[in-house]
C-alpha cells in the first residue's frame, strides 16, 4: 500500500468583508460547520479603495499519522511525499483564473466553531466559541488580525483556469510537525499578499469543507510513497552482453514469516545485514551442491576473498533483499539462494554461522528474437473477489499473457501457466457508475500507484477505508511501453464492490 489518506479534523472560513450595508465588516462571523471553504479578495466594493479579504483554516490529526508511522503503516521522512488535496466547489458566482494560493503553517491554537453564514455573516462568535477574522478563540485574538500563521515555509498552489482541484505538497510543512520541529494548528490557505493588497478583484474561490455529502470531496491530507517490492525470483536471469549493465542486475528477496507474520531475524548485528550465496544443484538439482558458484555483484567482479558471497539488507520488517548479476555456467537452469549470517570476511555459505533459508531459482537467458513481439496483453486480477469491506486492505494480483499467445505441447502440458511480470505497471481506481478517478494513476515523481512484483508476478495493495461502502470501483492498468516510451492503458475493467457493514 503507498497511498493513505488523513481527514481533516476542523477547519473555517474568516472574513473581513461587509456586511449587505457595505458600512458593517464581518469580522466577528464565524463559518465553522459549513460545507463550503472560501477564498476571495474584492476591491473598491465599498468605497475607491476597499479591500475585502476571506481566506480559510484546515488542521489535520497528526496524531494519527505518528501512530501510524510508530507502526511501520507511513515510512519515514525524506521517503514519503504529503499531499493536500482540496476539492473544487463549483458555483454561480464569478471565478478567478490565473491566479494561485498560499498555504501557511499556523502558528497559534483556534477554535472551529459553529457558524454556518456565509453571506450575510450573521453568526457571531462573541466570547463562546470559535475563530473568526480578529480572535482565534473565542475571546482570545490573533496575534495579527486575519490569522497567525508563518511566511516561510509556504507551499504555492496554481490555478490557471480557476476551476481545478488543489494537489500541493507539504511535505516540508507536515514534516516538521511530525517530527516536533513546531506544533501542527493547521494550514492558512490565502491569496498571496500582492493579490489581497491589489487593484483587480479575484473573487471567488470555492473548496468544499469536511462536512460536505460527497465522500471524495472531503479535504484529505494524502501521503504518498513508493512502496514497491521489486523482487526478479520469478525472472532472474545469467548476465548477457545483450542488454545494458543495470538489467543483469537481478534483486532477490527473502520473507521471514514467523507464524504467519513477518519478524525481524534478531541478532543480527548493528549493521542489520545478511549474507547470500548462491549454488548450481547436485547431481539430482534437487538441492545445493557443495561449491557456491561465482557472481558479480552490481555489475562489478568483488574480491577474490569473498567472491562467493552477496551482501543483503532488511528492506522492512522481516524482509530482506540482495541485488546480484549472475556469471555462473549457462549450462545450469536452476540455481539455489542460501541466506545466512556472517561477515563480509565469510567465503561463502558453508562457513556461515547460522543458515536462515536456502530458495531455488529458474535461470532464464536473454535472446535475440528473429520477429518483433506485440505489445497487446491479457490481463486478469485472480483473486478478486466480488466484494470487500471497508477496514479491508485487499491485495490484488495479476496474471498477464501476450495476446494471441499460442502455447506448444510443453506449455499447455505445465500445471500452472506462468505471467508475464511487468517492471512498471500501474493501476487506477475509479468509480464504476460515473468512471470518477478515485485513485489515479501515479505515474509522476512518486511511484505511488506501480505494482510490486515477485516470484508470482505483479500484484499491489489497496486500503478499502478509501473508498466509500455501498459503490462498485473499476480497477484499470496501464504498462510502460518503451516502444513509446510512455505508459499505455490497458482495455480492461476489473469490477469489485466496498460492502456497509451488515452489524
Amino acid at each position: 500500500m503507498a497511498i493513505k489518506r488523513y481527514l481533516a479534523n476542523k477547519d473555517n472560513t474568516i472574513t473581513n468583508s461587509f456586511k449587505a450595508d457595505l458600512s458593517t465588516r464581518g469580522t466577528g462571523s464565524n463559518m465553522g460547520q459549513s460545507d463550503i471553504l472560501e477564498v476571495f479578495s474584492i476591491y473598491a466594493q465599498a468605497t475607491a479603495s476597499s479591500v475585502e479579504l476571506e481566506r480559510f483554516m484546515i488542521q489535520f490529526d497528526t496524531a494519527a499519522i505518528i501512530s501510524d508511522r510508530n507502526a511501520g503503516l507511513i515510512p519515514a521522512s525524506g521517503s514519503v511525499e504529503w499531499r493536500l488535496k482540496l476539492f473544487n466547489a463549483r458555483h454561480s458566482s464569478t471565478l478567478p483564473r490565473d491566479y494561485t494560493l498560499n498555504i501557511h503553517p499556523i502558528t497559534a491554537e483556534w477554535e472551529e466553531g459553529i457558524g454556518m453564514d456565509m453571506e450575510n455573516y450573521t453568526d457571531l462568535t462573541y466570547d463562546v466559541i470559535g475563530s473568526n477574522w480578529i480572535r482565534s478563540a473565542g475571546s482570545t485574538a490573533w496575534d495579527d488580525e486575519g490569522g497567525s500563521f508563518l511566511q516561510t515555509p509556504n507551499v504555492t498552489a496554481s490555478f490557471p483556469v480557476g476551476n481545478e482541484d488543489m494537489s500541493a505538497d507539504v511535505s516540508k510543512i507536515v514534516e516538521d510537525w511530525l517530527d516536533s520541529t513546531r506544533n501542527n494548528y493547521g494550514f492558512m490557505i490565502k491569496l498571496p499578499d500582492h493579490l489581497e493588497s491589489g487593484s483587480l478583484s479575484y473573487y471567488t474561490k470555492k473548496f468544499f469543507a469536511r462536512g460536505t455529502e460527497f465522500y471524495f470531496q472531503r479535504p484529505v491530507l494524502e501521503a504518498r510513497w513508493d512502496s514497491r517490492t521489486k523482487d526478479d525470483r520469478g525472472e532472474f536471469y545469467l548476465s548477457s552482453s545483450l542488454v545494458p549493465a543495470e538489467d543483469n542486475i537481478n534483486t532477490i528477496f527473502f520473507y521471514n514469516f514467523v507464524r504467519g507474520k513477518l519478524r525481524d531475524i534478531p541478532n543480527l548485528g548493528d549493521d542489520k545485514k545478511v549474507y547470500v550465496s548462491l549454488f548450481s544443484g547436485s547431481a539430482t538439482n534437487t538441492v545445493p551442491s557443495s561449491t557456491p558458484e561465482i557472481l558479480v555483484v552490481d555489475g562489478t567482479y568483488v574480491s577474490t576473498d569473498n567472491s562467493l558471497v552477496v551482501t543483503g539488507g532488511i528492506v522492512s520488517t522481516g524482509i530482506y533483499s540482495a541485488s546480484v548479476a549472475y556469471t555462473g555456467s549457462d549450462t545450469i537452469t536452476k540455481i539455489f539462494d542460501v541466506w545466512f549470517t556472517g561477515s563480509d570476511e565469510t567465503v561463502s555459505a558453508i562457513d556461515a554461522i547460522d543458515q536462515y533459508h536456502t530458495g531455488t531459482i529458474d535461470v532464464e537467458k536473454f535472446e535475440a528474437s528473429n520477429y518483433s513481439l506485440n505489445n497487446k496483453y491479457v490481463l486478469n486480477f485472480t483473486n478478486l473477489q466480488d466484494y470487500y469491506y471497508p477496514e479491508q486492505t485487499a491485495r490484488f494480483r495479476m496474471f498477464a499473457r501476450q495476446r494471441g499467445w499460442s502455447p506448444n505441447i510443453y506449455s499447455v502440458s505445465q500445471a500452472t501457466v506462468p505471467t508475464l511480470t511487468f517492471r512498471s505497471a500501474s493501476y487506477q481506481i475509479t468509480r464504476a457508475t460515473d468512471d470518477y478517478v478515485v485513485v489515479g494513476y501515479g505515474t509522476g515523481s512518486v511511484y505511488h500507484t506501480l505494482m510490486s512484483y515477485d516470484v508470482s508476478g505483479n500484484y499491489f495493495d489497496l486500503d478499502m477505508n478509501m473508498l466509500e461502502p455501498g459503490y462498485a470501483y473499476n480497477i484499470q492498468v496501464s504498462i510502460y511501453d518503451d516502444a513509446v516510451s510512455s505508459y499505455i492503458e490497458q482495455p480492461y475493467k476489473f469490477k469489485f464492490k466496498v460492502n456497509k457493514y451488515d452489524y
